[in-house]
């Protein structure tokens, strides 16, 4: 009988995204035995910080790798945007699932959307990219710092410690929660991956790979690499807000991005339509960006 450990942080969403990779595995091989491992990681356990302050983005997914190192696990399932865009030496992607809604949702109490938020509205994002673009649109809201996992988040904003909090859509929808968002913010460019799951592995096992790839999109896959590739070229980080959407639309493919500033004064943002066979559309809104004001916004961070 095959076999695979699949490692996954231990929140609900995360255990819920890693059972929905196995009972995707188990449609295509029936007698596959599949164990899920939960990890707790730095980012689950430091929930007092900012993520930008405290390491970004490989918090959530260097101690899966290490597990994969130790062979204590043969893959590791992450929210996309969860995952840096270089991985460290030895371990590779090798299934992006179909994407979900990539879009965030707008969840208050109070206000039926966003627009209907009055001054001084205190809105509950731990990113960088929400409160920059929230800023950018509502100069006159104030942004409150908000980690810890999705129930965590709701729970604050049931409280009254917030006028309204913002989140990944997919999340809410992929625990229930869909009655809980008011609005998807559409005007909002998403983080790269955003409503894909990756499935992670050590590089050269290719017994696993072969099982996983199963699960692998085609045209999520596509879109994605242009993401990433454009954060690659502008060095997107945790520490940096940045947002960026590719999708097929018309046998297209269409990608708006932005770079801002982490106070909201300035962003600069773009969109490009090019055929599908064009290569590194990535890179070249990337250096349209840091050609049009991006790179000074850069070169203004400590």
């Amino acid at each position: 009988m095959q076999r695979i450990r699949i490692g996954t942080r231990a929140s609900r969403l995360a255990l819920w995204q890693a059972e929905f990779v196995a009972a995707e595995l188990k449609k295509f091989f029936p007698a596959l035995d599949v164990e899920l491992i939960k990890i707790h990681t730095t980012g689950d356990k430091i929930l007092d910080a900012p993520l930008a302050k405290i390491g970004g983005k490989g918090l959530f997914t260097k101690e899966l790798e290490l597990q994969m190192a130790r062979g204590e696990i043969d893959a590791a399932v992450h929210s996309l945007k969860d995952v840096p865009t270089e991985l460290p030496a030895g371990f590779k992607i090798a299934a992006i699932t179909r994407r979900a809604q990539p879009f965030d949702a707008f969840v208050s109490n109070k206000f039926s959307s966003f627009n209907d938020l009055p001054r001084g509205a205190v809105v509950g994002t731990s990113s960088l990219r929400r409160a920059a673009q929230v800023l950018n649109l509502r100069p006159d809201l104030l942004i409150k710092n908000l980690r810890g996992n999705v129930e965590t988040r709701l729970r604050k904003l049931d409280a009254g410690e917030f006028d309204a909090i913002i989140l990944a859509a997919a999340g809410l929808e992929r625990l229930g929660y869909s009655s809980r968002i008011g609005e998807l913010l559409t005007q909002i460019i998403p983080a790269a991956g955003q409503g894909a799951l990756a499935i992670e592995i050590r590089d050269g096992n290719e017994k696993i790979f072969s099982l996983v790839q199963k699960l692998n999109d085609a045209e999520t896959c596509t879109a994605i690499d242009v993401e990433r590739e454009f954060l690659s070229e502008v060095g997107g980080s945790c520490q940096i807000p940045v947002g960026v959407f590719a999708q097929i639309v018309g046998g297209q493919m269409v990608v708006n991005a932005l770079i801002a500033s982490p106070d909201s004064q300035r962003l600069v943002r773009d969109s490009l339509t090019a055929p599908l066979e064009k290569i590194h559309v990535g890179r070249e809104i990337a250096r349209r960006l840091l050609n049009c004001g991006g790179q000074e916004i850069l070169n203004s961070l400590p």
